[in-house]
């Protein structure tokens, strides 16, 4: 399936979506902006709490998650810091697809984009036209005028 460089997603398994995510090829994971962590045990294993603000540049209708946690990575960003970060594994909807992939939280308050979506997830049948956005289609009007901050 063909993405453009920029894609509206959601996240299912989280009740997050639609947000405007980053097709990112030099990124090896997804990332998304997430707060408020909070690591927890829940049945002898390991979770996080965490929230998620699905607007750009709104904290408005933040979304409380909690799941297992995945992994943990020590993640270079492009400007070349290295910082530990809880992985996670969920559910992503692209264009018409579902994928599982792993997800790092992070905070992306600065960042044009609540979501990049990295080279593992794009293995599972993506193509990139650097070219082209939002291939799969767009929300509402209502909802893009939401997403552009208020």
């Amino acid at each position: 399936m063909i993405v453009g460089w920029r894609e509206w997603v959601h996240l299912p398994a989280f009740g997050a979506g639609p947000l405007k995510a980053k097709i990112d090829t030099g990124a090896r994971t997804s990332a998304l902006h997430a707060f408020d962590l909070e690591e927890f045990g829940r049945d002898g294993a390991d979770w996080v709490r965490f929230s998620i603000h699905p607007w750009q540049r709104s904290a408005d209708d933040a979304v409380v998650v909690e799941c297992p946690v995945y992994d943990r990575r020590s993640i270079r960003s492009s400007s070349g810091h290295a910082q530990e970060r809880i992985v996670v594994s969920t559910d992503v909807r692209l264009l018409d697809a579902v994928i599982t992939t792993e997800v790092t939280l992070t905070r992306r308050d600065e960042m044009g984009f609540r979501m990049l979506i990295g080279r593992e997830a794009l293995r599972q049948g993506f193509v990139v036209d650097a070219a082209r956005s939002y291939v799969g289609g767009r929300p509402a009007k209502s909802v893009r005028r939401r997403n552009r901050g208020r």
